[in-house]
C-alpha cells in the first residue's frame, strides 16, 4: 500500500521555486535544501504534523536531536540552515504566523584551525614550475596570484584578462553571492603574469579567442579540478608532504599575513569574509605560533 502524500509536500515545491527563481542559487544549492527538508517533512509527517502553522519549536528540536545521532555537528547546522530558511519563506508567505526555529540555537561545532604552509614551503612551490613552457609560464603566474591575493579556486578560474590591472596592481575578483571586491596583486605577481600575457598565453590559443586569464591547451578557461590537479603536482614537484589544495593557499595567505601585524578587517576584505568571525580563525593560528615560540625561547616556559 502506497503511504499517503505529505500535506506539506506542495510548500516545499513552492520554497524550491523560489530559490530557484528569486534567489538565484545553484542547482547543487537548491539540490542540497531539497534533499535536507524532504527529510525533515518525513519527521513532520510523522509527528503528525499536516500543517506549517503547526509545527512547534519541540519538533524542530527533536528531528535534530534524531540527526544528532548520526550525523556530525556541521551536517546538522546545514540541516537548521535549510529548515531556517524554509519557515522564514512560510512567513513570508503567510503560510504561518510564527517560525519555529527562532529559539533554536545551531549546534555548536568543533572549529579546527587551518592547515597552512611555511614560508619556505611556499616559496619552494611557487619555484616549482622552472620550465619556460606556456604551461609554465602559466602556472608560475596561478602560483603567484592565489598566494598574492588569497583568492578562492572558484575566484581563480573566473578571472578574466579583464580583471587583472597590472598597472595599478590589483585584480577585481568575483566571490560569492556574486560580489565583486578589489585585491591587492604584489609586484611579483604582477611580474608573473605579465610573462604569462605577454609569451605563455598567446602560445597556448594559438589564435583563438578567450577572455579567460588561465587557460588550457585547448583554449578554454581551467577548471577548479585542473588547478587541483596542477596544484599538487608542484606541491610534490617542491617536496611538499602536507596535502595540498588551494583552499590552504588561501589559508597561508591570510596566516602569513596575521602573523606580520596585518589588520584583521584588512584581511577580511581581502578574502571577501561576510563575517569578521570567519577571519578571526587566524588570530588563533598565529597564537599558536607565538606559544611555539615562547616555549622553545623564555628559560622559564619548561620545567626541569
Amino acid at each position: 500500500m502506497a503511504a499517503a502524500p505529505n500535506p506539506l509536500e506542495p510548500f516545499l515545491d513552492a520554497f524550491i521555486a523560489y530559490l530557484r527563481a528569486e534567489r538565484g542559487l545553484s542547482p547543487r544549492t537548491v539540490e542540497a535544501y531539497a534533499r535536507d527538508l524532504v527529510e525533515y517533512l518525513e519527521a513532520l509527517r510523522q509527528a503528525r504534523v499536516g500543517t506549517p502553522e503547526a509545527v512547534r519549536q519541540e519538533h524542530v528540536r527533536g528531528h535534530l536531536g534524531t540527526l544528532g545521532r548520526r550525523l556530525s555537528a556541521r551536517s546538522q547546522a546545514r540541516h537548521l540552515a535549510a529548515i531556517r530558511m524554509f519557515h522564514r519563506f512560510l512567513v513570508a508567505e503567510r503560510h504561518a504566523p510564527a517560525d519555529p526555529t527562532e529559539q533554536v540555537e545551531t549546534p555548536r561545532q568543533a572549529r579546527r584551525l587551518p592547515v597552512f604552509l611555511t614560508l619556505d614551503e611556499v616559496e619552494a612551490l611557487l619555484e616549482a614550475p622552472r620550465d619556460t613552457t606556456p604551461a609554465g609560464l602559466r602556472d608560475r603566474a596561478m602560483l603567484h596570484v592565489l598566494y598574492a591575493t588569497g583568492l578562492r579556486v572558484s575566484e581563480l578560474v573566473g578571472l578574466s584578462v579583464n580583471s587583472v590591472q597590472l598597472d595599478a596592481g590589483y585584480l577585481v575578483a568575483r566571490g560569492k553571492g556574486d560580489k565583486e571586491r578589489l585585491v591587492p596583486l604584489g609586484r611579483r605577481a604582477v611580474a608573473e603574469v605579465r610573462a604569462w600575457l605577454g609569451r605563455g598565453r598567446p602560445a597556448l590559443l594559438r589564435g583563438r579567442a578567450s577572455r579567460a586569464l588561465f587557460v588550457g591547451p585547448r583554449g578554454t578557461a581551467l577548471t577548479r579540478q585542473g588547478v587541483w590537479k596542477l596544484l599538487r603536482r608542484h606541491a610534490l614537484a617542491a617536496g611538499i608532504k602536507k596535502r595540498l589544495s588551494p583552499h590552504k593557499l588561501r589559508h597561508s595567505f591570510a596566516t602569513h599575513l596575521v602573523e606580520r601585524g596585518a589588520d584583521l578587517r584588512v584581511v577580511q576584505a581581502m578574502l571577501g569574509h561576510a563575517d569578521l568571525a570567519t577571519t578571526q580563525i587566524y588570530t588563533h593560528v598565529d597564537g599558536r605560533r607565538l606559544r611555539a615560540v615562547y616555549d622553545a625561547a623564555h628559560p622559564r616556559s619548561r620545567s626541569g
